[in-house]
């Protein structure tokens, strides 16, 4: 049988699903697994004062701080993906001013391009300086602030999928809002079947396929968007302009891992079609699935679709 349970950590919707012939110990898995999410998020968050991220936010320009080193690896991790992706990918995207873009319905006009470009100006994760002596992390001017939701449920969801393994469950799924790691393979001995969601249709699918041991994570402008003289503007801000992206409506990645697959569908959507592609088709064991705002669909080169 698979067990499963809803529950909203994160901000998101995460569904925790175990197959098992033993209910009572499937919903404890479940449960071991829900406290490693809740860990995360309170290590992560940036709405705690008690959390490592408010800390690091709150002495940037003044000192460096002492964090978890599960903490410091991840911002390494970060760090790298910034490297690689020239900047698409920075998690100092924290700095953006919200009076810019709210993207809640009383935005109705875009902001003017220069004070856009001005409220971006601390975003650099170059200034993110790391110590690895004392696992310390330092913004190095006053104002800059990170987040991890480029990366944080992708993180989670990997997280719990490792302690469910740990604790005995060979097969089940973490989903967190769309962005999901599979394992193991369904009661009757098939791979998981996956859909990818229609960017014009929310609740509809544009796509499945089976994959197990594998993840996923899609970024789409459906999920959080304001409609300005016609033309829809996605949440996702371009870190150099200050402006949202136009042109994609859904970036789909699969990966090994829930992390990566998270972290690289935001640099995607920012590179654009060509050059995200391009840059994907250089990574071993990535793929990647891009749909247009004229729903033409674009994929890399290690994907088939029929």
């Amino acid at each position: 049988m698979i067990y499963k349970k809803n529950l909203k950590l994160m901000g998101n919707r995460f569904e925790i699903s175990v197959v098992s012939d033993n209910e009572n110990w499937a919903y404890e898995k479940i449960d071991l697994a829900i406290t490693e999410i809740q860990r995360i998020e309170k290590l992560l968050t940036t709405f705690s004062n008690e959390s490592v991220t408010y800390q690091i936010n709150e002495n940037a320009g003044i000192q460096p701080v002492q964090v978890p080193k599960e903490v410091y690896d991840l911002i390494f991790r970060c760090q790298m993906l910034s490297k690689m992706t020239q900047g698409a990918f920075d998690i100092s995207y924290g700095s953006i001013d919200k009076r810019f873009w709210n993207f809640d319905l009383n935005m109705k006009e875009l902001p003017n391009k220069e004070e856009a470009k001005k409220a971006v100006e601390l975003i650099n994760y170059q200034n993110i300086k790391l110590n690895p002596n004392d696992s310390s992390v330092f913004l190095k001017l006053k104002g800059m602030r990170i987040g991890f939701g480029g990366i944080g449920k992708g993180y989670a969801a990997e997280r719990a999928k490792i302690i469910l393994k740990e604790n005995g469950v060979t097969s089940g799924i973490v989903n967190a809002a769309g962005d999901l790691t599979t394992w193991g393979y369904q009661e009757n001995g098939e791979a998981w079947t996956i859909g990818i969601a229609d960017p014009n249709k929310k609740e509809a699918l544009f796509s499945t396929f089976k994959i197990t041991n594998t993840s996923v994570a899609t970024s789409g402008n459906y999920e959080k968007f304001v409609l300005i003289g016609g033309k829809k503007y996605s949440h996702t801000i371009d870190p150099k302009t200050g402006y949202p992206i136009t042109g994609i409506k859904s970036v789909t990645i699969i990966a090994e891992n829930a992390e990566i697959a998270d972290a690289l569908a935001t640099p995607v959507t920012v590179m654009g079609i060509e050059v995200g592609l391009d840059f994907i088709n250089q990574l071993p064991n990535i793929g990647c699935i891009i749909i247009d705002d004229f729903d033409n669909i674009y994929h890399s080169k290690n994907i088939k679709i029929s």
